[in-house]
């Protein structure tokens, strides 16, 4: 996996996630799961190591942005 950056880390509530796998689809199935909760940005595909088994996918988390947070549309005030 590349370096990671002091940019990815410049504050509290930042997280770098690299996600080990045995497949593509567990892969991003649990970065999917991620995402449902924080603001993430997410990856489009894996990467494969020669020689090593499984796959790796790397993504980035604002833990101060949880989902639940946004405003759903059965919380934003009436329109007229």
């Amino acid at each position: 996996m590349k370096p990671i950056k002091d940019a990815h880390l410049s504050g509290p509530g930042l997280v770098v996630v690299d996600i080990a796998a045995a497949d593509d689809e567990t892969a991003l199935a649990f970065q999917a799961a991620l995402a449902a909760r924080w603001a993430t940005a997410t990856a489009d595909q894996t990467t494969r190591d020669p020689g090593e088994p499984g796959v790796r996918l790397r993504c980035y988390l604002d833990l101060r942005q949880e989902l639940s947070a946004v405003i759903s549309p059965s919380t934003q005030p009436d329109r007229p």
